[in-house]
């Protein structure tokens, strides 16, 4: 069994989920379609053999023109369409929104650091967020989104009220960011690509506050969502 994870900057990996895909025996493979050589075809890539696919972030917005964002939109309908079992984190949330008829745009405020979520009653007994309240998690973000028709909203913030959805049982797009370690987060804030971002902040980031509860809390949830691949 094998996932296809997008990246859509290279410093912006699968990070903890990577530990959950290998301790439950799944491979995973990386498609870079934003990077220069990249072969972009008429063909959309053909993604029928893989058991889920995973769309990352990105400093980007899915408003910009950029040739690649045309194709993983596509990429993402076709999947859907299909019952493909998806997981959008951030860029990857908007990705999915825009792809299902959703607008994506600027939020009120940028949220970049740690800040809490609260879990919705529609997060119930089933899914990757069952039995979930409220949680302190890292964020990095500037835009949110709508939700697309037919989604279920899973967690809202104090800043953001679209941080998590679901669509049908396969679907799920996360605005916040439960993959990273604190090296992450750490190298995120060297990047030049976040200067921008970095410049607002009035106080360096503690990447290593709230590891522990990260590490746990990443596990349970891309936990779920692997054993939904397997059960599936």
């Amino acid at each position: 069994m094998r996932v296809l994870a997008f990246r859509h900057v290279a410093f912006e990996g699968l990070g903890r989920i990577a530990d959950t895909l290998t301790a439950r025996g799944i491979e995973f493979e990386f498609a870079d379609l934003y990077a220069p050589g990249s072969r972009l075809t008429d063909t959309v890539p053909k993604t029928e053999g893989y058991a889920g696919l995973i769309f990352l972030g990105g400093p980007m917005s899915v408003n910009d023109p950029l040739p690649w964002i045309a194709t993983e939109l596509e990429i993402l309908r076709r999947a859907i369409a299909a019952g493909q079992p998806v997981l959008g984190i951030c860029l990857g949330a908007q990705l999915i929104a825009r792809a299902l008829g959703a607008e994506v745009r600027r939020n009120a405020s940028s949220e970049i650091g740690w800040y809490r979520v609260d879990f919705t009653p529609s997060v119930g007994n089933v899914g990757i967020f069952r039995g979930l309240q409220s949680e302190v998690v890292f964020h990095w973000h500037g835009e949110t989104f709508d939700l697309p028709p037919g989604a279920e909203l899973l967690a809202s913030s104090e800043l953001c009220a679209h941080q998590a959805f679901r669509v049908g049982e396969r679907v799920y797009g996360l605005q916040f960011h439960p993959e990273v370690t604190p090296e992450m987060i750490e190298d995120w804030w060297r990047q030049d690509e976040n200067c921008g971002d970095v410049c607002e902040l009035t106080a360096p980031l503690d990447a290593w506050s709230h590891t522990s509860r990260m590490e746990v809390l990443s596990g349970v949830i891309f936990g779920r969502w692997c054993d939904m691949l397997i059960e599936t």
